[in-house]
């Protein structure tokens, strides 16, 4: 076997029940992918978007739904390191991928409030366009388990806000676009120990601004951290967490917003 083959055997074998088996859930269960969608996958370098592309592949070659794929990769000004570290995993993992590139790097690198909000915004953008220009309806992010916990307490504990990452949305600005998430269901304990037993190396973050910061200055890692310690005492807090989302008592909250109309719980009372 070629050791893509290995690895793609790997997620429907041994990790079958851990992340294939998410993987097909999520797309099932919130309608990801319909027949005749033209996916543009979108691989940022990291181990979430390679093992996405894999997944990707797997579902094409067996699904009875049809549809199409674009494998891209957008290259905002990496350096010569991170960019070859991108080539060569997707040439080992048998991933046919399109580079293009952007100076998003370049614009952001003098703004001194929020550069990683103006840089995601933009990257955003640039993908979106993309998208458009090859004739693809449907953006894959690989957004997981983690991410979507993660966004809740991130908005609660700074935003003051209840709200989370969705499984898919319509894009507001391009229309006919949705993002798609079908990682939505897959831990990253499991993307981690799939990544260790085919000893692959993956790049961690490619931003040349935060490469060099230390790693505790995230407000994300500060709630991984939180999630690890608050399983010591509840092993199922993440799913609870997850699980909560699915499961809001509009009778029990003081007042929620719907399509930007705030309605108070006293408006019924």
């Amino acid at each position: 076997m070629e050791k893509y083959q290995e690895i793609e055997r790997s997620i429907i074998k041994k990790f079958r029940k851990s992340i294939w088996a998410r993987f097909i859930k999520a797309v099932k269960e919130y309608e990801l992918i319909s027949e005749n969608d033209n996916l543009m996958v979108c691989i940022s370098g990291g181990k979430d978007s390679f093992l996405l592309a894999k997944c990707i592949q797997e579902l094409q070659r067996h699904s009875k739904v049809k549809f199409d794929v674009h494998y891209v990769v957008m290259d905002p000004g990496y350096n010569e390191k991170n960019r070859k570290l991108i080539e060569e995993n997707a040439k080992m993992l048998n991933i046919p991928v399109e580079i293009f590139e952007s100076d998003i790097f370049d614009i952001v690198k003098d703004v001194d409030r929020s550069p990683c909000y103006l840089c995601a915004r933009m990257r955003r953008g640039c993908l979106y366009n993309k998208a458009k220009n090859i004739g693809c309806n449907k953006i894959v992010l690989g957004h997981h388990f983690n991410d979507v916990i993660e966004t809740t307490l991130l908005s609660m504990f700074y935003s003051s806000e209840v709200k989370t990452m969705l499984p898919k949305l319509h894009s507001e600005n391009f229309e006919g676009l949705e993002l798609i998430r079908p990682m939505y269901l897959i831990k990253e304990e499991d993307i981690l120990a799939w990544v260790k037993y085919n000893e692959l190396t993956f790049l961690n973050c490619a931003c040349r601004f935060t490469e060099k910061k230390n790693e505790e200055d995230s407000k994300r890692l500060e709630m991984k951290e939180l999630i690890k310690k608050l399983k010591k005492n509840n092993p199922r807090v993440d799913d609870n967490i997850f699980k909560a989302l699915d499961n809001i008592n509009l009778n029990c909250v003081l007042g929620y917003k719907k399509d930007g109309e705030y309605e108070s719980f006293l408006d019924n009372f």
